[in-house]
């Protein structure tokens, strides 16, 4: 009995050893980052949103698999159409206020309005649209790329309207 405590707690020791040894290559200090909103670069996009949308990707690669971080600013009176994404999407809202709604139809009474502070998640394929009014919003999206968007309607798509843009 006294051979398999002490075996135990060798195995205990050694877990406990390797998991330190991970979670600190985890937080490499090479590894870590921090923004300041002053140092942000908006750009105009991207190209899958509908027009009037600034955008500045913090982390990660959107277009790629891994976890990714990008800020959008929307305008006043913005409106994005029924749409999924084929990834899990973490909305945190920053700045303004930022209206959500469920399903294939745009109806404004549907929506939820999320103040500063507001959070949603849409599981994969979740069916949902967007909206702000008079005030704007800044929101934080983040989640596991590849990050796409498809419209329920197509022609909802802007990324057909390009030479609109």
């Amino acid at each position: 009995m006294s051979l398999i405590r002490l075996l135990s707690g060798v195995l205990s020791v050694v877990m406990c050893f390797s998991l330190q040894a991970q979670e600190t290559r985890a937080h490499d200090p090479s590894d870590h980052l921090m923004v300041l909103p002053g140092s942000l670069t908006w750009k105009d996009g991207p190209a899958s949103l509908p027009a009037g949308v600034k955008f500045v990707i913090l982390e990660g690669d959107p277009s790629k698999p891994g976890p990714f971080t990008m800020r959008l600013q929307l305008p006043p009176n913005y409106k994005v159409p029924p749409h999924w994404h084929p990834a899990i999407e973490r909305v945190t809202v920053l700045a303004g206020a930022f209206s959500m709604g469920l399903g294939e139809w745009f109806d404004e009474a549907k929506a939820t309005k999320l103040p500063v502070g507001g959070f949603a998640v849409m599981a994969i394929g979740t069916r949902h649209f967007a909206f702000t009014k008079e005030e704007g919003a800044i929101i934080q999206l983040h989640g596991i790329g590849p990050w796409g968007i498809t419209y329920v309607n197509p022609a909802d798509d802007p990324r057909g309207k390009r030479s609109e843009r």
